[in-house]
């Protein structure tokens, strides 16, 4: 999640910068890349606290099916657990040596995964464009592709709901510039996160962090919307993407 040089002002120190990372060696293996030498410095913020070792153990309709998810973003995490009292933000390093990752780029096959996990392809069951993206993620370790923040849900669901095309759904992702989302799918990838750092947030960090997650939310949704006016009229509905694959 970005920060413009107004919010950036409003945001308390719990909400740190940007990490860096470092450079690795990779080869592809089918839909995967497997990795060798990085690690990546990530968040995680969780309701209550993670209690035990790291588990894949979320929800199964999130982005990327049931995983442990991680951000490069650490805005984005803390507002995701602002509205809860006992909430902890967690700094960790993913160890990426030897996993199998699924790095999902730019493009409508982040955008079908996604459906294909909040069960928005149900529809089409017997067909091929369901298989393709029910094994995407086989014998893969790790899930990474760009966070479906609430800004970016919105124009998910009217992608979804055929009220804009493809075009404008990966024009506003483009310009949204969101994080990444680093989602631990099997039992090797979580035991290769290491916990850094804990942190509690107060009831006045959590109330500047509603306040500056409905400014990034509301500025999102009136930038996407007039991306979406502006094309309108290119690219294909989710029906017809669905309609022309063949089986």
């Amino acid at each position: 999640m970005m920060q413009t040089p107004e919010i950036a002002r409003e945001i308390p120190k719990c909400m740190g910068g940007s990490p860096k990372t470092t450079l690795a060696a990779a080869e592809l293996e089918g839909n995967a890349v497997r990795i060798s030498g990085e690690t990546r410095l990530l968040y995680h913020g969780s309701k209550s606290g993670i209690v035990g070792d790291i588990q894949p153990i979320s929800r199964e309709r999130c982005d990327f099916g049931r995983g442990f998810y991680m951000g490069t973003e650490r805005t984005q995490a803390l507002t995701l657990i602002c509205n809860f009292p006992n909430a902890k933000l967690y700094t960790l390093r993913a160890d990426l040596a030897g996993l199998c990752i699924l790095d999902v780029g730019l493009g409508i096959d982040w955008a079908l995964l996604i459906a294909f996990h909040r069960g928005r392809l149900h529809s089409v069951v017997e067909r091929k464009i369901y298989q393709k993206y029910a094994d995407m993620s086989d014998g893969c370790d790790m899930i990474v592709g760009y966070i479906a923040d609430d800004r970016m849900f919105v124009v998910l669901d009217r992608f979804f709901s055929g009220e804009i095309t493809d075009t404008a759904l990966i024009a506003s992702l483009s310009a949204l510039k969101l994080g990444k989302q680093y989602v631990a799918i099997s039992e090797k990838a979580c035991r290769q996160i290491e916990i850094l750092e804990e942190i509690s947030l107060d009831e006045e960090e959590r109330a500047v962090l509603r306040v500056v997650g409905e400014k990034h939310r509301q500025e999102g949704i009136r930038q996407a919307d007039e991306i979406c006016r502006k094309h309108r009229r290119d690219g294909r509905f989710f029906d017809e993407i669905i309609d022309g694959w063949q089986g």
